[in-house]
């Protein structure tokens, strides 16, 4: 049985993300069990086939009415000792409850028991006093019994240095296991100090790797929608103006396109008597129709992207007024939504929604920043350049030498 995702569901506007996995339910008529799926949320609840928390969990799993294998499961038989086996203890429906609390850590980004584990495991070995070693001992068993076996991520040697380490010099390992000495404690703590260096090694990669990565949030997601204004454009449209649909004249390619949309319907076409008829249309979604009923230019799936990212250039650089808009957003992640236009440009909610309108106004939006910030630093070594100037000949006051001209 394993964790699928991501899932979920919206709470007054709220995503609340989730995971899901297979259980058996008991009807409760025949008292037969079929599988259905155990939805989990960030917030706790818990969805099969009724809606629950998690002591509502545990009730149902006490009572039979859900189960974790099919009944008619056979029990697996592991003749070997614990030391020896590659198995994990049998989930049970009380470390199936700790896994699902687990579980809600996660999608919550708080550490999870494992977690929690390898801190522990981290600490004792730099520092191995017996009051470390209770401490990894307490975290250990905090795992998910089911789960310990795996707890490390190492399919060799599994938790074996784990369970060394909490054994006794003097004791064997699990009652049955190898008779635990003094070095093989050092070596399960430098089992950890080496994973440890690994760990550090790789983080400090990864930072050098992702340098360029925002070092704070950004601001939340702005969501283009789609609007219908049969009485007319409102007086302050706001994002509606990063709209493809919304009226801006933009030179291009020697016409003038009345929006985005009649532009790129337009030069889609293939025969030029269409490209006419798409281009004088009273409005960018009647644009988009007779656009979608003509014949299409030779290659222009490849070129579309293209296209549309050379006119929202053109209509944001031509309206500054309109670029400020998109300034304006600043680094939100922009998802431009719909009903009209293809899955290809919008941002849906499944895997067919590419949002490329909503990815292509972010790229012009950083094209726009960049081009400001040119402009202002070319303004400041001009100035620059002319105090340089005036110093150079005589500083304040004094007349400026012949063939030298100076703007202000």
């Amino acid at each position: 049985m394993a964790w699928r995702g991501p899932t979920y569901r919206t709470v007054d506007g709220e995503r609340i993300d989730g995971v899901w996995c297979h259980v058996w339910r008991r009807g409760d008529f025949r008292g037969e069990y079929h599988v259905d799926d155990l939805v989990l949320y960030a917030d706790g609840t818990v969805v099969c086939g009724e809606g629950m928390d998690l002591p509502g969990l545990k009730r149902l799993l006490d009572a039979g009415r859900l189960a974790l294998t099919p009944p008619d499961t056979p029990v697996r038989v592991d003749d070997r000792s614990k030391w020896e086996s590659r198995w994990g203890e049998p989930r049970t429906p009380e470390s199936f409850l700790l896994e699902v609390a687990d579980q809600v850590e996660e999608l919550n980004g708080r550490p999870t028991a494992a977690r929690r584990c390898w801190d522990a495991a981290g600490r004792y070995a730099r520092e191995p006093s017996e009051a470390n070693r209770e401490l990894l001992r307490a975290a250990y068993l905090a795992v998910p019994q089911h789960l310990r076996v795996f707890v490390l991520g190492d399919m060799d040697l599994q938790d074996r240095p784990l369970r060394i380490l909490l054994t006794d010099v003097g004791a064997h390992v699990d009652g049955d296991g190898p008779l635990v000495t003094a070095e093989m404690h050092e070596r399960g703590l430098d089992y950890f100090r080496r994973q440890a260096e690994a760990i550090a090694a790789a983080e400090q990669r990864r930072a050098a790797l992702h340098a360029d990565d925002p070092v704070t949030a950004g601001r939340a997601t702005v969501t283009s929608h789609q609007g219908v204004y049969p009485r007319g454009w409102p007086a302050e449209p706001g994002l509606f103006m990063l709209r493809n649909e919304f009226p801006a004249p933009i030179a291009y390619g020697g016409e003038t396109y009345a929006s985005v949309l009649h532009g790129y319907w337009a030069l889609s076409a293939a025969d030029p008597a269409d490209r006419a008829r798409i281009r004088e249309a009273p409005s960018g979604r009647d644009a988009q129709e007779r656009g979608g009923g003509v014949v299409r230019r030779e290659g222009w799936t490849g070129l579309r992207l293209a296209v549309m990212a050379d006119l929202l250039r053109a209509k944001f650089t031509q309206h500054p007024e309109l670029g400020a808009v998109l300034l304006g957003t600043g680094d939100a992640r922009i998802r431009y939504t719909g009903y009209s236009d293809s899955p290809f440009w919008l941002d849906e909610h499944d895997d067919r929604g590419r949002n490329w309108v909503g990815r292509l106004l972010e790229l012009v939006r950083s094209e726009l920043a960049l081009a400001q910030e040119t402009q202002g630093i070319s303004q400041t070594q001009g100035n620059h350049q002319t105090q340089g100037i005036r110093q150079t000949w005589g500083g304040q006051g004094t007349q400026e030498p012949q063939g030298v001209h100076i703007t202000e």
